[in-house]
């Protein structure tokens, strides 16, 4: 950031740039700091270069409001509840600063504690750790992290603008074991810690600082919009040398922009790629000395902007305002995008052509600033280009199949439903199972170790053949399934092995959809995706998984669940075409599974388990928008699922995201067996089933396979003892809260061994 401008201009701006490194340097880093293959002198040296790397980077580009605390060696919530002191006490904490020991064990757990809860950031595909508030919580500054590293890139000659996770959101997006502890009630206390942390920017030369306020897309009570009032009031008092820029993001603030406008802060920022109407209301109310941030580049998605479009919505705020109040940025943090569209070699260029990864919307941000500041003349050739692009992929024969479209059109409502009810079929499946109480599975995967790494890319690079790869990965699954028979395991599965994501091994097997070589982004923690690329009319060209799965059940005589991942999931965690509804898209997907879910019942598969983890997500941030999405995304997974015989046990799974306000959608599911995480918020979920009676089968997982920790039979039996107090046993089902993909052979033989030992305990105590 320049600390003199000769004129008065907009600013070029950014929310924050993906943590990860182009070739996911940081996650690398702080899995061998993990294994202890390499000390905390070599993860911060690795984690500065990142951070000097895109500091530079952004300058270079023209950026002017560079952003500096927004990166995070794990997640930025974290961060958060490091700087504030908010460890909750089974951690061991005594004050002081929080160490990465004690940092680390928040996010994972321990060997004798568990993990932090984990939770999806509002409608992304981005997890982070809830923070945990106890009644007479004391906060106190145990991490100086943003305050180091504006020092950091101040000595490398660039003065950032440090980002804060703001006080109000922060505390509307934790939680407490206490029923009556109001979070806000403990704003008094935190914002002295906040207050501190300025002071010391300022003293250290910041000049801005980014408060972060996501909440404000929510439906709000009025005392938290109180809150705000009072944070801001206080806030804004520690200096009139440091300005605040409050950033929201996600979202229409509707009827919360009034309160927005009125707080005194020297700049707002409003995402209008989201929500281009607020425009209007915010240049129509805001005040005479605000600047307004200009969300304009979609920071969630990957296509390229229209700068037509794009320039009209600057221009109309800049006729209004003046180009010296005005800020030019993403809708919000890159964290949600790749990071350089240049590392993609493999990509044909038409579709390169249509695509803009994070480095390229900073390029983007920088050249519409350049149109305000200097004219439209200034960049005339490249809003010609953009022009033409937009119009060319418009037209492109690959965007459009018209039998895709004539499918869709033909859909009807039998398609939507089972053959017969729920109790019907639950005997029919019973019949044929012929499975014992509180019957034993998992969700799916079976640990992707460094040989099946190594393997798939052996054969992905040419220096393998198929017939030598196949012959490995039925190797792998007939370990698997042996591994299971041996451990007692009722519900069998494949394992996975031949699938390197659960989205992306399902997207390279249908048409419309594209991949990159290095299109990674965050999930949570070291835990990156590379998201498919749905650039146009889905079909399904054949079997994805049935020869893979069809040989683990000829292994068996036990009941084998195929493994699929469900529309809304392929579309939630996926990159989507933005130029026609997401309904539409995600019915061309359904379609897919739907035949592929035909395919295995065909082939004697007798349980099918489609995932759908995402479901929640997709939820719109605004309570009045949920009846609209849960309708169709409801119809698009019975559309998936109810094309099969009654005999056939259908299956779904859902983690990490808050349940209880959706129980009714779920049942409308109808899904002949639910698997749901709970194990992280020790049962909590469970209250909602004792107000919602759900009316189909259910496994409440009950170990945190995000932890490396393996938990005892004794815990394990107290959880399961916890849900039979809600459930019948012979509705209650026992399996880990998600896939086994991540941990290694050691833990998940410990910890399913332990699962099993649980459940025929409880049997032979309780039947």
């Amino acid at each position: 950031m320049k600390e003199d401008r000769q004129y008065v201009m907009a600013i070029a701006t950014n929310l924050g740039f993906p943590r990860i490194g182009a070739k996911r340097e940081l996650k690398r880093a702080v899995e061998s700091f993990w294994a202890g293959k390499i000390g905390p002198g070599e993860l911060e040296s690795t984690a500065r270069a990142l951070r000097r790397e895109h500091w530079r980077l952004q300058q270079d580009i023209g950026i002017e409001h560079i952003p500096s605390n927004d990166f995070s060696l794990y997640d930025h919530v974290l961060d958060t509840a490091a700087m504030v002191g908010a460890v909750p006490g089974r951690f061991g904490y005594q004050g002081g600063a929080v160490n990465l020991a004690t940092y680390f064990a928040m996010a994972r757990g321990s060997d004798k504690v568990p993990a932090m809860e984990m939770t999806k950031w509002f409608d992304s595909n981005y997890h982070f750790i809830v923070p945990e508030f106890e009644a007479g919580q004391i906060f106190r500054l145990a991490s100086t992290k943003s305050i180091d590293e504006f020092k950091e890139a101040l000595a490398l000659g660039i003065r950032t603008r440090p980002v804060l996770l703001g006080p109000v959101s922060f505390l509307l997006l934790g939680k407490s074991h206490e029923d009556k502890l109001d979070p806000l009630t403990l704003l008094d206390g935190l914002l002295p810690v906040y207050e501190d942390v300025l002071y010391r920017l300022m003293d250290s030369g910041a000049q801005w600082v980014q408060m972060d306020e996501p909440i404000l897309a929510l439906d709000l009570q009025q005392d938290a919009l109180a809150a705000f009032d009072t944070a801001y009031g206080r806030l804004n008092g520690v200096t009139d040398k440091l300005k605040i820029c409050l950033a929201t993001y996600f979202g229409d603030l509707r009827e919360n922009l009034g309160a927005a406008l009125r707080l005194p802060v020297a700049a707002l920022h409003l995402d209008f790629v989201r929500a281009p109407q607020q425009l209007d209301r915010a240049v129509d109310q805001i005040s005479e000395n605000p600047m307004l941030s200009l969300g304009v580049i979609d920071g969630r998605n990957i296509w390229r902007t229209n700068l037509d479009q794009t320039l009209e919505l600057i221009e109309k705020a800049v006729d209004k305002l003046g180009p010296d109040r005005i800020l030019i940025g993403p809708s919000c943090s890159l964290l949600h995008c790749p990071i350089d569209l240049e590392l993609e070699d493999t990509l044909d260029e038409e579709l390169k052509g249509w695509m803009s990864f994070a480095r390229q919307k900073l390029e983007e941000i920088a050249m519409l600033t350049r149109a305000v500041n200097e004219g439209r003349e200034a960049v005339a050739e490249m809003i010609a280009e953009s022009r033409a692009v937009a119009e060319r992929r418009s037209r492109s024969s690959r965007i459009h199949n018209p039998q895709v479209k004539e499918r869709v059109a033909n859909v009807n409502e039998k398609m939507f439903k089972r053959k017969s009810p729920f109790r019907v079929r639950r005997e029919i499946q019973r019949a044929r199972l012929n499975l014992p109480p509180l019957p034993t599975t998992t969700i799916g995967s079976f640990p992707q170790t460094a040989e099946v790494r190594k393997a798939r890319a052996a054969f992905k690079k040419g220096n393998w053949s198929a017939e030598r790869y196949e012959a490995f990965l039925k190797e792998e699954i007939e370990k698997a399934v042996r591994f299971q028979e041996e451990i007692g395991l009722d519900v069998l599965v494949h394992g996975e092995f031949e699938r390197n994501d659960m989205v992306e091994y399902f997207g390279e097997q249908l048409e419309g959809i594209a991949f990159t070589q290095n299109g990674w982004v965050q999930s949570y923690g070291t835990r990156c995706i590379k998201p498919p690329v749905i650039y146009g009319d889905v079909r399904r060209s054949g079997p994805m998984t049935v020869r893979w799965i069809k040989y683990a059940k000829s292994l068996t005589a036990r009941p084998l669940k195929g493994i699929l991942t469900g529309p809304i999931t392929i579309l939630q965690w996926s990159f989507v075409r933005d130029d026609q509804p997401r309904r539409e898209t995600a019915c061309q997907i359904a379609l897919a599974i739907r035949d592929e879910v035909a395919d295995l019942e065909a082939a004697g598969i007798p349980v099918i388990q489609i995932d759908e983890p995402a479901l929640r997500e997709g939820l719109p941030l605004r309570r009045d928008e949920w009846p609209e999405y849960l309708e169709w995304a409801i119809d698009v997974f019975r559309l998936a699922s109810s094309g099969v015989r009654d005999d056939t046990q259908i299956h779904t799974h859902m983690c990490y995201s808050e349940f209880n306000d959706i129980m009714e959608a779920i049942a409308a599911l109808d899904a002949d067996v639910i698997s749901i995480e709970a194990s992280r918020s020790d049962m909590e979920l469970l209250d909602a089933f004792v107000r919602f009676q759900y009316p189909n089968e259910i496994g409440p997982g009950i170990y945190d396979i995000h932890s490396p920790r393996v938990p005892p039979v004794e815990e394990i039996e107290a959880l399961l003892r916890k849900a039979l107090n809600v459930f019948q046993a012979e509705w209650l089902w026992v399996n880990p809260d998600c896939g086994l993909k991540t941990r290694g052979w050691p833990e998940v033989h410990a910890a399913l061994l332990n699962m099993v030992a649980a459940a025929k305990a409880l049997r032979r105590k309780e039947f």
